[in-house]
C-alpha cells in the first residue's frame, strides 16, 4: 500500500469510530458507513482494455503507416483474399520510394500486377504509388493502360501520376475530376435511398442506396469515390430502369485540387472553361481553391502565349 492511499483509509477509519460512538445524549449515532469496496479495480482493467487497448490494436493492425519487415511485404503483397493487406504493402513502397530507398524496385514487378487486381481500392493505390517514380518507364506504360480502367478512382490516380511524367494524354479524365458525374443503377428494381439528402459529404465506397430487383435480391449501389450528394434523381421507393441515374455527386475538395494543380502544368486554353468554375466563391469549397484555379488558368495562358 502507498502512503497516499494508507492515509486515506486511515482517516475513513477514523471516521467510522467516531460515527460508531454513542453520544451523551443516549442516542445512537447513524449507522456505520462501509468501506469503499476492493473488488472493482479488476472489472475497471477490463473495460479499460475492451474499450481502449483492444480498438487500439485492431487499428494498429490495420494501419498503413505500420511498417512491414520484407517478408511481410512479400506476404501482402500477394494476399489475394485481403485487398488491404495488399494496399498496406503499396502504401509502404511509396513511402520507399519518396524516402529514396532503392530496395522498393524489387516490388516493382508485384506493383505493376497489383494494377489488375480485382478489388478498385487496390488498382486505385498502385496507380498512386507508380506515381511516385517517374524515371521507371514500365510504370508510364502501365498508367496509359489504367487511364481506361471502368473505375473512375482509378482513372484519376492513372492521370495525376502520368502528369508526373510529363505526358498530358491524361487531360480530359483532369477535367474529368473538376465535374460531377452520375451514379447509376447496376439494374433494375425498386430504389431505397440510404443517403436521402442533397449536400451530404460521402466517402469512397460509402452505400448510397439498395435496389430491390424483380427476383427479391437486393445489391447495395456505393460511391465510387469520394465526393458530395448534388442531386438525387430518383425518390425512395421509386423504381429505376438498368443504368438509370440515381444521384450525381460534386467532387471532393481533395480532387479538384490535384485536378487543377495538374492542369497547372499540362492545361490548355480549352480546359479554361471547367477551370474558371472554381475562381467563383462557393460554399462547399475553401479559397484555397479559388486562388489555385486562378493560378491555374494564368499559368495555361502564359504556356499557350509562349
Amino acid at each position: 500500500m502507498t502512503r497516499g492511499s494508507g492515509y486515506i483509509v486511515g482517516f475513513m477509519d477514523s471516521i467510522e469510530d467516531f460515527d460508531n460512538r454513542d453520544d451523551e445524549s443516549g442516542y445512537q449515532s447513524a449507522p456505520p458507513r462501509s468501506r469503499p469496496s476492493r473488488k472493482y479495480p479488476w472489472a475497471i482493467l477490463v473495460v479499460i482494455v475492451l474499450f481502449v487497448i483492444i480498438p487500439f490494436i485492431s487499428w494498429y493492425g490495420s494501419w498503413f503507416g505500420r511498417p512491414l519487415s520484407d517478408a511481410k511485404m512479400d506476404e501482402y503483397l500477394h494476399d489475394r483474399n485481403k485487398p488491404r493487406n495488399v494496399q498496406h504493402a503499396l502504401s509502404q513502397i511509396s513511402e520507399r520510394i519518396i524516402k529514396g530507398d532503392q530496395s522498393a524496385k524489387r516490388w516493382y514487378p508485384a506493383l505493376i500486377e497489383a494494377a489488375s487486381n480485382n478489388s478498385p481500392e487496390v488498382r486505385m493505390t498502385a496507380a498512386w504509388v507508380m506515381g511516385q517514380d517517374n524515371t521507371y518507364q514500365d510504370f508510364h506504360s502501365t498508367l496509359l493502360t489504367v487511364l481506361k480502367d471502368p473505375s473512375p478512382g482509378v482513372r484519376h490516380n492513372a492521370a495525376l501520376g502520368l502528369v508526373r511524367f510529363g505526358d498530358s494524354s491524361a487531360r480530359p479524365e483532369l477535367v474529368a475530376m473538376l465535374r460531377s458525374f452520375a451514379v447509376r443503377a447496376n439494374d433494375a428494381g425498386t430504389v431505397e435511398l440510404i443517403v436521402k439528402e442533397e449536400g451530404v459529404p460521402v466517402i469512397a465506397n460509402a452505400p448510397l442506396a439498395r435496389i430491390r430487383r424483380p427476383d427479391h435480391n437486393t445489391i447495395e449501389i456505393h460511391a465510387p469515390e469520394a465526393g458530395r450528394v448534388e442531386t438525387i434523381s430518383i425518390a425512395d421507393g421509386g423504381t429505376i430502369e438498368a443504368n438509370g441515374e440515381l444521384m450525381t455527386l460534386a467532387p471532393s475538395t481533395e480532387q479538384v485540387w490535384e485536378a487543377l494543380r495538374a492542369l497547372y502544368i499540362v492545361g490548355q486554353l480549352e480546359d479554361i472553361p471547367y477551370v474558371q468554375w472554381y475562381t467563383r466563391p462557393t460554399p462547399a469549397m475553401p479559397d484555397r481553391i479559388q486562388k489555385q484555379a486562378a493560378s491555374t488558368i494564368e499559368a495555361i495562358r502564359q504556356r499557350a502565349a509562349k
